[in-house]
């Protein structure tokens, strides 16, 4: 048996998880995610905790069977904690800086770089030289 996928997964309070066939839907305080295993692991909640099991041996299998309860667990995390991830530019005049919801890059081509964030994800530009991201 994996020794990553049979680890119990505890749901903590405040996160609604609903299993729905193949579609795990976890939803807490930072948003909703959804996990769809496509029925290659079984996913059950008993006692407040995630269990992942496997339906056969198959090295395909064992491999699914970790993979589904690292990203059921991250989704977890995702939706109580959220993530953060501060990102540094270097380079000589190299800048970041928001316009509205925009990020606007120059990095030294011809012109400059607009991205929009996606849906739940944060984008800030707290200095010229420094980005950070978050979301669930």
């Amino acid at each position: 048996m994996s020794r990553i996928g049979k680890i119990a997964i505890p749901v903590p309070a405040g996160v609604d998880l609903k299993i729905d066939g193949s579609h795990v839907s976890i939803k807490g305080p930072k948003g909703t995610l959804t996990v769809d295993t496509v029925g290659r692991v079984k996913v059950a909640l008993e006692g407040g905790k995630v269990h992942v099991s496997r339906f056969d041996d198959a090295r395909q299998s064992r491999a699914y069977h970790g993979l589904y309860q690292r990203l059921i667990a991250n989704s977890i995390a995702g939706v109580t904690k959220g993530f953060r991830k501060e990102l540094e530019i270097q380079g000589v005049g190299y800048r970041a800086q928001m316009q509205g919801s925009k990020l606007v890059l120059s990095l030294g081509y011809s012109h400059p770089i607009e991205f929009q964030p996606p849906a739940g994800i944060t984008i800030t530009a707290p200095k010229l030289t420094e980005v950070v991201v978050e979301g669930a």
